[in-house]
């Protein structure tokens, strides 16, 4: 049955690996050592961070402004807007000193209450977030959220200009990594009053951190210029940063080697070969904390309801073709929904071990069971965002459900708002592809946004047990205590199959030899203020 698998998908992938001959010769390389420009998959959804979603997003904010909590090249914490903090014996309340050098673009000082207003804006359920439950261990804030208390009842506050208080609902081993993402991230606040929100345009927006908005160029890019009142500009040696909106990987790795980009986000997967042979030491394959998986709409049909359905098609699916055929960039097969992260037991069924072959006649078992055969096949629409490396893992995919089950899979590709949208309101939605990376590297990270609260949880997915496990996890002081009970939910959660586990990431990047002080990390964090170029590694490409 597995030669049967691989010899379809040679077959649906052909056209795909037609194109996956040597990328054009480079162009001629002008480098200006004050310029850095980046590939950065979608186009922003919006610079709002408490609004926006998506990583392309994310690496803009991160040069935009300036946290609490930063992240050094490695990966590792370091004091931002903050200077130091101390944090109470019991865990649950930290105070935060903020820099007397901050300062907002337009050179207001950056106070504690500008963070105050900025955490309540981000919990109030009047900004409309998605990703406001990210806020959930501080005090009060989930009765924030669900608009049972006032904003002003969220367990932060300013004792000074400079100093933040945060109390939490329980002990929170990963709170200062927490303080890294976007939704705690300051908003200027009397930006936000004037403007509403339109504050995070260009020619609007005014920010903290080294970077600001300069131009955006909806399909073109995103132009960010040095902040000169940055509290650290004397450090920043790259003045201008351009953020291109590529969605194609196959188009980003022929700008690349024209010279016209200094990284991208990612590699296409029919090139991995011919860069590895011939550009080795460019390509920077490394860990990532983070899962790609498809999701259900379990709230309507034909998933609703039908969780043996949704585990057939899961079993029948090779990761290990996958990963190897597929993708091929040194992903990990995944049968469980979180990555492998210390002292936590990952979770896999119990057929992920099983024979191919004795894992299909299972399948096709519950298959039928669900009301499905041969003359009666499932036919079913899978989303994705336009990209040709997730169209042809969802051709792959696609070929063996039919080849196992006899399932007829429509695809259909999204622009990436639309494809948010969409996933986002549940209506026309039936499967889709998706990613998640983990915010701070803990298995809640994962797991929270399968809570049938959280505004990210496109799946519609809703179990009683499994939200009552997080929230005891959550106030739970026992790591090991505490570690038992999200493996215990993510355990529960793969019996109801709300999504299928397909691989872990790994994040694959083209970078210059120029470009200085970038370094793999498993967040994938790249800030640009810890770059600069040297002009005598140049070698035209």
């Amino acid at each position: 049955m597995r030669a049967s698998i691989l010899a379809v998908l040679c077959a649906v992938l052909v056209s795909a690996c037609e194109r996956s001959a040597e990328p054009e010769p480079p162009g001629t390389v002008d480098i200006d050592p004050t310029v850095v420009h980046r590939g950065n998959g979608s186009e922003p959804d919006s610079l709002d961070p408490h609004k926006s979603e998506g990583t392309s997003t994310s690496s803009i904010q991160r040069d935009l402004f300036d946290g609490l909590v930063n992240t050094a090249p490695d990966g590792t914490l370091e004091p931002g807007a903050a200077a130091s903090w101390e944090v109470s014996d019991d865990l649950m309340t930290y105070e935060f000193r903020l820099r007397s050098d901050g300062r907002w673009s337009n050179g207001d000082f950056v106070t504690a209450e500008d963070f105050v207003f900025s955490f309540r804006r981000a919990a109030n359920p009047a900004t409309l977030s998605n990703y406001s439950q990210i806020l959930a261990p501080i005090l009060n804030a989930e009765a924030v959220i669900r608009g049972e208390m006032p904003p002003e009842s969220l367990g932060v506050e300013a004792l000074d200009e400079q100093t933040l208080r945060i109390r939490l609902k329980g002990p929170t081993p990963y709170f200062l990594e927490l303080l890294t993402h976007s939704m705690t991230y300051p908003v200027h606040p009397p930006s936000v009053e004037k403007h509403g929100n339109r504050f995070a345009r260009p020619g609007i927006l005014v920010s903290n951190g080294a970077y600001v908005l300069d131009e955006w160029v909806v399909q073109s890019h995103v132009k960010l210029v040095k902040n000169p009142l940055y509290r650290e500009a004397d450090k920043v040696s790259i003045e201008t940063v351009y953020f291109y909106p590529i969605e194609s990987p196959a188009t980003e790795m022929q700008r690349y080697r024209a010279g016209e980009l200094d990284w991208t986000e990612t590699v296409p997967h029919q090139q991995l070969n011919w860069i590895r042979e011939n550009l080795p030491e460019q390509l920077h394959i490394a860990p990532y904390l983070g899962s790609y998986f498809l999701g259900f709409n379990v709230l309507r049909p034909p998933f609703a309801g039908q969780p043996g359905l949704r585990r057939a098609l899961s079993m029948v699916i090779d990761r290990k073709i996958l990963t190897e055929k597929v993708t091929g960039g040194g992903e990990a097969p995944a049968y469980g929904y979180v990555p492998e992260l210390p002292d936590y037991e990952q979770q896999v069924p119990e057929w992920a071990t099983w024979p191919m072959a004795d894992r299909i006649a299972k399948a096709q078992q519950l298959y039928e069971d669900a009301g499905y055969g041969p003359g009666n096949p499932l036919v079913m629409e899978l989303r994705y965002n336009t990209s040709d490396n997730h169209r042809r893992i969802c051709l792959a995919i696609a070929a063996m459900w039919k080849q196992a089950l006899g399932v007829q899979t429509r695809l259909l590709n999204e622009e990436f708002k639309v494809f948010l949208e969409n996933r986002t309101q549940k209506i026309v939605t039936e499967s889709f592809r998706a990613g998640w990376i983990g915010d701070f590297r803990d298995p809640y990270s994962f797991m929270e946004i399968l809570n049938s609260t959280h505004g990210m949880n496109d799946t519609g997915y809703a179990s009683a047990h499994v939200d009552s496990l997080l929230a005891a996890s959550a106030t739970e002081a026992d790591p090991a205590t505490r570690l038992r009970l999200l493996a215990e939910a993510e355990r529960s959660m793969l019996e109801d199959q709300p999504v299928i586990p397909l691989f872990f990431y790994v994040s694959r990047k083209m970078v210059k030899p120029w470009l200085q002080g970038w370094q793999p990390n498993l967040l994938d964090y790249h800030p640009t203020r810890h770059m600069f170029i040297s002009i005598d590694r140049a070698d035209g490409s």
